[in-house]
């Protein structure tokens, strides 16, 4: 009896890798790296600014090849995670080693080369503190989510040590907005997925809080910490009452979901519109601050 040959597992296809650099998410960072640079008001130079593009570009898709090659075993376990390339089968292990290590290096050479050492050295920070700290402390830390917010807030320096050569009180500022949007941002993300976190083990704090109360009284507190933020600016001289104002606007909106979100009825779908308002709550208010920098320097 004749047995049929195995079948060999389909090439990867550029999608795949394309997939394995996670765009959408990588979009945020290079975005906000950009948002660092507008606001730093660096004149005219395109030059630096595609280097920019390009640099933080490179650092968010190798960082986002690396943590799946990191955590393709947890991937396969979680359903939202499982069709992801690496434990779907579409790419080896071993080649999103290799596409993200070099994504990596040719980001750091290129912006120390052509934008600031200041830039690259807040780039290998972004890296260093994904990879090495934030992605091993999901297994076993429940501040991961806040280690996390802390790799996720660099690149706004990135930006603005690039178009001013070096970080003023707006370039923390904006590492500060960054910070605290990320917190109600995630948990509202890992209460709506805490079956799926819990099936790995991930001991954050949407899993080991079953009721809820907690993880909506954080995501509460970091959002009344990030509208204080986000009104620094004017207080300090450095935006028009103008983007007081939208910044006062959307904060209130902001809140106001987080305030929903504690209500035990009802907190999954609280979670999901948490989670919707986030998305569209931070593209509003930098748009804002940079429009104001730009508009009135």
């Amino acid at each position: 009896m004749n047995e049929s040959a195995p079948t060999a597992p389909a090439p990867a296809r550029f999608g795949d890798y394309l997939e394995l650099t996670k765009p959408r998410l990588s979009m945020l960072s290079v975005i906000t790296a950009l948002v660092g640079y507008a606001a730093a008001r660096p004149g005219h130079q395109p030059l630096k600014l595609i280097c920019v593009v390009v640099g933080t570009s490179l650092a968010a898709g190798g960082v986002a090849a690396l943590n799946q090659w990191m955590e393709h075993d947890t991937d396969a376990r979680m359903t939202r995670t499982a069709q992801r390339p690496i434990p779907s089968g579409k790419v080896p292990t071993g080649s999103a080693f290799v596409l993200g290590m070099l994504m990596c290096i040719a980001a750091l050479f290129l912006l120390f080369a052509k934008v600031h050492p200041l830039a690259a050295l807040f780039t290998l920070l972004t890296i260093v503190s994904y990879l090495c700290w934030y992605t091993p402390a999901k297994r076993w830390s429940r501040w991961s989510t806040e280690i996390g917010a802390i790799a996720g807030a660099f690149p706004p320096l990135i930006g603005w040590s690039a178009g001013e050569s070096r970080v003023t009180a707006l370039g923390w500022i904006l590492f500060g907005i960054l910070f605290f949007w990320q917190i109600p941002h995630f948990m509202a993300v890992a209460w709506t997925h805490r079956r799926d976190y819990s099936g790995v083990n991930f001991p954050m704090l949407p899993v080991r809080d079953q009721s809820g109360a907690w993880v909506a009284a954080w995501s509460l507190i970091n959002t009344l910490a990030l509208v204080v933020v986000t009104l620094l600016p004017t207080w300090l001289g450095l935006t028009t009452w103008w983007y007081f104002g939208a910044a006062a606007v959307f904060g209130v909106w902001f809140l106001w979901r987080a305030i929903v979100f504690l209500r035990p009825a009802g907190r999954d779908l609280a979670a999901r519109k948490l989670f919707l308002v986030s998305i569209a709550y931070l593209p509003l208010l930098l748009a804002s601050l940079v429009a104001d920098r730009l508009i009135f320097p």
